[in-house]
C-alpha cells in the first residue's frame, strides 16, 4: 500500500510552489541552425573566398584606382609644371576650355578617323581575311604569312614608326616603286598624313586580329560548313550566313580590344609625323602630350586625358552591348 500510494502521489512542489516539469527535448540533430549562426557562417565563407584575390584587389586599388582618382582631381585644377607656387581648384574651366578649342575638336575628329580607318575597318577586316585565307592555304604558306604578319606586330612601336616613315617619306620606298612604274609620286606624310599613319597602324596591328580570328574559325565544326557547301552555298554566302554569326562574340571582343589600343596610339604617330604638318595628324594622345608636357599645363592636359578615357568607355559600352547573348 505504501508503495502504491507513493507511486500515485503528485510530484513535490518546486521552489516557487509549483510542480516541477521535466525539461523539453532540445533541437534534434537535423534541425536548422539559428538565423544569426547562418549569417555568420555565410560571412566567414565569403571572407575565405575573397582572401585569395585580396592581394590583387589591393594592388589594383593602389596602382590603378589611386592614380586614376588623383588624375581626376588634377583635371579640376590649374596645376602647371613650371612657374606656379601652388595649384587651385578651377572646377569645369579646363573642360570648357577644351570644348571651346578648335584644336581639341580637330584632335577628336582625327582620333575618330584614325580609329575607324585603322582599327574598325583596317585591322579587323584584314585580320579576318587573312585568317580565312590561311585556313585554305598550304602549311608552308601559312607559316610564312604568319611569320611576316606577326613580325610586324612584335616590333617595338618606335621601330615600326621609323620603318613606315622611311616607306612614306618623299625619298622613301613607296615613291621609288611608283617612279619605277612611271606613276605620279607625292610626299604622303605631307599631303595625306592621317591616311599614312592609319595604314601604318594597320600594318603593325593586323596580326592580333588574325590570331583571334584564326582561333575562332578553328572552333567552327567542319560538318556545318561542309553541309552548306554540299547544299550549294557559295563562299560569300557561307561567310555571311554561317561563319560571321558563329564568331560574333570573337568579332566583338576583337573590336573592343583593338579600338581601345588604337585610341591610345602615341609613339607610332609621333615618330612618323609628330602630329603634323600643322595639326593634320594630331590625335588626342598627341594633343594631350603637347598641352601637359610641352606647354606645362598639367591640369588642362589631364582633363583632355579624362575625355579620352570617356571616349574609350563609350566604345566599350557599345561593344559590351553587342557581346550580350541574344534573347
Amino acid at each position: 500500500m505504501t508503495t502504491a500510494s507513493s507511486a500515485s502521489s503528485p510530484p513535490p512542489p518546486g521552489p516557487g510552489g509549483g510542480a516541477k516539469t521535466a525539461p523539453g527535448p532540445g533541437p534534434g540533430p537535423g534541425a536548422p541552425p539559428p538565423p544569426a549562426r547562418r549569417t555568420g557562417a555565410r560571412a566567414r565563407r565569403g571572407l575565405l573566398r575573397a582572401l585569395p584575390v585580396s592581394p590583387a584587389v589591393v594592388l589594383l586599388a593602389l596602382f590603378l584606382a589611386g592614380p586614376i582618382g588623383y588624375c581626376a582631381y588634377i583635371a579640376f585644377t590649374d596645376l602647371q609644371l613650371t612657374g606656379q607656387a601652388e595649384s587651385s581648384f578651377v572646377g569645369l574651366d579646363n573642360f570648357r576650355e577644351a570644348f571651346g578649342d578648335e584644336r581639341f575638336l580637330n584632335a577628336v575628329w582625327l582620333t575618330l578617323v584614325f580609329t575607324v580607318l585603322s582599327s574598325i575597318i583596317g585591322q579587323n577586316t584584314l585580320g579576318l581575311a587573312l585568317a580565312a585565307l590561311m585556313q585554305r592555304a598550304s602549311k608552308p604558306v601559312r607559316t610564312l604569312t604568319g611569320a611576316i604578319v606577326v613580325t610586324a606586330w612584335v616590333l617595338p612601336e618606335v621601330v615600326a614608326g621609323f620603318l613606315l616613315y622611311a616607306f612614306f617619306r618623299r625619298e622613301g620606298t613607296l615613291n621609288a616603286v611608283l617612279d619605277a612604274l612611271h606613276l605620279p609620286s607625292q610626299n604622303w606624310l605631307f599631303t595625306l598624313p592621317i591616311l599614312a599613319v592609319s595604314f601604318a597602324n594597320v600594318w603593325r596591328g593586323t596580326a592580333f586580329s588574325m590570331l583571334v580570328y584564326s582561333a575562332a574559325l578553328n572552333e567552327i565544326p567542319k560538318e556545318i560548313t561542309e553541309a552548306a557547301e554540299v547544299d550549294g552555298a557559295s563562299g560569300w554566302r557561307r561567310m555571311w550566313h554561317i561563319t560571321l554569326p558563329m564568331i560574333r562574340r570573337s568579332i566583338g571582343t576583337n573590336l573592343m580590344l583593338n579600338t581601345l589600343q588604337t585610341l591610345s596610339v602615341f609613339g607610332l604617330i609621333w615618330v612618323m609625323t609628330r602630329g603634323g604638318p600643322g595639326n593634320d595628324s594630331q590625335t588626342l594622345p598627341l594633343f594631350m602630350y603637347e598641352q601637359a608636357f610641352q606647354k606645362s599645363m598639367i591640369g588642362y592636359g589631364t582633363a583632355v586625358a579624362l575625355l579620352l578615357l570617356l571616349v574609350g568607355s563609350l566604345f566599350s559600352v557599345v561593344y559590351m552591348r553587342l557581346l550580350r547573348t541574344e534573347a
